[in-house]
């Protein structure tokens, strides 16, 4: 059963990105390059993550083509519209049987794509980390990347150290995708997640193994996050996500608050504290 395993979200400075992140009192990973041209910077929850990814070599990056979907090429020209969260990516057992699920599905389905890179571990040593991903996507949605990841070293990518917060950031409870029809969308949210969709007001909600995927309208996803709704010109967008938090320092509190950075708006809930 798929939980979520990262959102991406994609701006023009990586490292005033990495600084108004560490602002609020997240735990950053060292930045990280890839082989095809983007750079990136990790907060790492339980077993969740959120990518600050920016495009730093673009000579790089290689084209989409027949069959092979181009992660650098989405976020490169995602940009060219201004930043924000651009991409879902929930977690894999096995990459290529998930491909081949889709693919039964009838989804929009590429080779899977395999890479590793290096990581700087907190005693300073390197590792090499190394990925298979599994990209689908919808006509109805070229602003959203969907994918799952299978990780192969995940004893060198998942540290404690970086999963320490001040703010007392534990997870993600919910992403946030905005649609003006969420019923039309229904069915690749499905098939893509392997969960069934519950209506939820004028909306829809997907509970995954680890945190929801909501689907809201415009005017409910203002409502739920104060702040006004992406331009849906172009379909359905992500709009922002909630952190789940527990026992913030004082100047950390967050609980309540919506804060729009780079695009997207970032909600903070406080978590049940355990029995």
């Amino acid at each position: 059963m798929k939980g979520i395993d990262n959102l991406v979200l994609c701006g023009n400075d990586l490292e005033a990105m990495r600084e108004r992140y560490t602002a609020l009192g997240f735990t950053l990973t060292p930045l990280a390059q890839h082989p095809f041209g983007t750079r990136n910077s990790l907060v790492q929850l339980d077993n969740v993550f959120i990518e600050l990814l920016s495009v730093a070599q673009p000579e790089k990056v290689p084209e989409h083509r027949p069959g092979h979907f181009s992660f650098a090429a989405f976020n490169r020209d995602f940009l060219k519209k201004g930043e924000g969260l651009s991409m879902l990516v929930l977690d894999s057992e096995d990459a290529r049987a998930d491909a081949a699920i889709y693919r039964r599905h009838g989804l929009e389905t590429y080779e899977p794509f395999d890479f590793s890179r290096r990581a700087k571990l907190p005693t300073g040593d390197d590792a090499v980390v190394s990925f298979s991903l599994a990209f689908v996507s919808s006509p109805q949605m070229p602003r959203c990347g969907f994918f799952c990841c299978q990780q192969h070293a995940p004893q060198y990518f998942w540290q404690p150290y970086y999963q320490d917060h001040s703010n007392g950031a534990q997870t993600v409870l919910e992403v946030a995708l905005v649609a003006e029809r969420p019923r039309e969308i229904i069915a690749f949210l499905e098939h893509f997640s392997g969960y069934r969709a519950v209506a939820a007001g004028d909306g829809l909600r997907i509970a995954t193994k680890r945190g929801e995927i909501a689907v809201h309208t415009p005017e409910g996803f203002h409502e739920s996050y104060n702040v006004p709704p992406p331009d849906l010109g172009e379909g359905p967008r992500f709009g922002g996500f909630t952190i789940g938090s527990r026992n913030p320092s004082p100047r950390h509190d967050l609980f309540g608050e919506t804060i729009e950075l780079f695009g997207a708006a970032i909600r903070f809930e406080a978590m049940p504290v355990a029995a």
